[in-house]
């Protein structure tokens, strides 16, 4: 199970943290990942990362946007600074994919707002 918590609201220009973590061991897992669904739109992929710490994001958060894991914690983060209003969304954490495809397994979801 993967717990996600962190989001709220911010204004833009703004920073926040999430943070997922997993009730198993996440050093087994090889690709974790944040995606996130704006309201009316498609689920997206934000950015994953993969055991051996290589990264991918979308281009519309590269520069601002950086994920990490923490394998002893079991949690994985997304560190969000220079929010812009087009960010807001729920945000899952994802786990058990690859760098370019989801995973069967999903957090509850994350609301991360950023007023104009």
């Amino acid at each position: 199970q993967l717990q996600a918590c962190g989001g709220g609201l911010v204004q833009a220009g703004g920073s926040l943290r999430l943070s997922c973590t997993a009730s198993g061991d996440i050093f087994k897992i090889n690709a974790m990942g944040w995606y996130r669904q704006a309201r009316g739109k498609e689920r997206e992929l934000v950015a994953t990362i993969i055991k051996v710490g290589y990264t991918v994001y979308a281009d519309s958060v590269k520069g601002r946007l950086t994920i990490a894991r923490d394998n002893a914690k079991n949690t994985v983060y997304l560190q969000m600074n220079s929010l812009k209003p087009e960010d807001t969304a729920v945000y899952y954490c994802n786990a058990g994919g690859s760098s370019y495809n989801r995973g069967r397994s999903w957090g509850q979801g994350t609301l991360v707002t950023v007023s104009s």
